[in-house]
């Protein structure tokens, strides 16, 4: 493992920046696949159906290991990725094909930079200090996710209007109003988050990482359940997923902004919509969970110290980005629920839910903590 430091540590730094971006490529696109594969089975789980299982000849399943992989339905995705790339794309005429072919890279610069000021893990350095896992450590961090995630709307605006159709049109139209009312509630949600980080130093800080460094006792989502729950509603909303897809509302309109796409156009919208909810979910846990900390109350450089990992930095690493992992994916799951038990609202009632009901309810959680603070502040 020195070894591995050591050539690392050689490295030039921008060598290293090339590697660090091809390696979230890496797993941010396979990421989309899986969790259609996930979808499904969990559907079908909740439905008491057995789920893809079907993709290769029965008499494949008798060669050992092949089975199994049939019937978690691997297969479909191997299919699903290959149909993707080779299928036939036709593009209809009456598009504007300069900005129809522009908005799926549009959808997927905001995922794929975001997760760079993500941080995904620590480990302890030789000094005994908690160093991040993260391609930049911004000390902005929540205020690029928030500024650069929020740009991904352009992307089915753009989907909406270069495709010169009603339905994918009104889509686009809905997609950048359910945005504006639940950004500035998910916005007012962490602020409570920030301002306790900031009250024993006061250096002005909108660092992840220093987010979680001040969970190392009670995670914030104990003591600031309205801002958790908030949160999560706003989230729900910013990614477009069941109840709040209003942007693709197929009852409605057919396929919404994605109607008039197919092949890998169609799969970029696909692999950004999950990007989203897996930076999203590592966001959650990050400000509400204590990200890499296994439990309120025990940060995660006593673990080292009771599992001896102190001296072992890639295995502490590996051990943090598994316990973050483990939180996010649960999420994952919690938003595939979601999806398969709770019906879809109408448009008025999520207008009416973003600006009458979770807007108020932010702004008061916002007033309570500033006072709490401000009083704690006093008494100290």
């Amino acid at each position: 493992m020195t070894a591995v430091i050591e050539l690392w540590s050689g490295l030039h730094p921008l060598l290293q920046a090339v590697i660090k971006g091809l390696a979230v490529i890496g797993v941010m696109f396979p990421f989309g696949g899986a969790c259609s594969l996930i979808e499904r089975k969990v559907s079908a789980w909740m439905q008491g159906r057995p789920g893809p299982n079907r993709a290769l000849p029965f008499w494949v399943a008798w060669v050992p290991g092949i089975g199994l992989l049939q019937r978690l339905g691997v297969f479909h995705l191997m299919a699903d990725g290959g149909k993707m790339f080779f299928k036939e794309d036709p593009v209809p005429g009456h598009v504007n094909k300069f900005y129809f072919y522009l908005a799926p890279v549009v959808g997927m610069i905001p995922a794929l930079t975001t997760v760079t000021v993500v941080p995904f893990g620590a480990y302890l350095n030789e000094a005994g200090k908690m160093v991040p896992l993260v391609l930049a450590n911004l000390d902005v961090g929540i205020l690029a996710v928030f500024a650069v995630s929020s740009l991904g709307v352009y992307a089915l605006i753009l989907a909406g209007w270069a495709s010169n159709s009603k339905y994918p049109f009104l889509g686009g139209i809905r997609a950048s109003a359910q945005l504006i009312s639940y950004e500035l509630s998910m916005t007012l949600s962490v602020l409570p988050v920030f301002l306790w980080v900031n009250v024993p130093g006061g250096n002005g800080t909108l660092s992840l990482f220093d987010v979680v460094s001040a969970q190392n006792g009670a995670w914030f989502g104990l003591w600031m359940p309205l801002s958790a729950i908030v949160f999560l509603v706003a989230l729900f909303a910013e990614t477009n997923r069941l109840p709040f897809d209003m942007a693709e509302g197929e009852a409605d309109l057919v396929g919404g902004f994605h109607t008039e796409y197919g092949a890998m156009k169609w799969g970029l919208f696909f692999v950004a919509e999950y990007s989203h909810m897996l930076i999203g979910s590592g966001v959650f846990v990050l400000l509400f969970l204590g990200g890499w900390n296994p439990l309120p109350w025990v940060p995660l450089a006593d673990v080292a110290v009771w599992l001896h990992l102190t001296t072992q930095p890639i295995l502490l690493g590996l051990l943090s980005i598994g316990i973050f992992l483990g939180k996010a994916l649960f999420f994952i799951f919690l938003f595939m629920w979601v999806r398969w038990t709770v019906p879809r609202f109408r448009y008025d009632q999520v207008m009416k839910l973003g600006w009458q009901k979770l807007l108020p309810l932010a702004i008061a959680n916002l007033l309570f903590y500033a006072l709490l603070i401000a009083w704690i502040q006093t008494r100290n």
